[in-house]
């Protein structure tokens, strides 16, 4: 079932609405009268998704997009220097210093 309803009432009864996407329903959101967007279960499958990924893949290989490192610790490096606080700050402060100066 399509239903229409204005942002004011979906953000009052949103997990209402959420529900009623959730059993299948498609929610129309108007704004004054227009309606500006519409709410629904997802519709990309797992193929879809896995479709996306070989996408992915085919990019990097070609050399048009780099993946970025997993969010592990073990996948940064550690820096071999170690900096002093006040090297630190002063740093900071120039940097902070030229940010604002533009």
């Amino acid at each position: 079932m399509v239903q229409t309803v204005n942002i004011r009432a979906l953000k009052d009864r949103l997990s209402s609405y959420l529900q009623r996407v959730q059993h299948g329903d498609i929610v129309l959101i108007s704004d004054r009268g227009r309606v500006v967007a519409e709410l629904r279960s997802p519709t990309l499958s797992g193929a879809a998704l896995d479709s996306v990924g070989q996408h992915l893949q085919q990019l990097v290989e070609a050399g048009t997009i780099r993946r970025g490192l997993p969010n592990t610790r073990e996948a940064y490096h550690v820096a071999d220097i170690e900096l002093d606080a006040d090297s630190v700050d002063a740093a900071l402060v120039a940097t902070r210093a030229e940010r604002d100066a533009q």
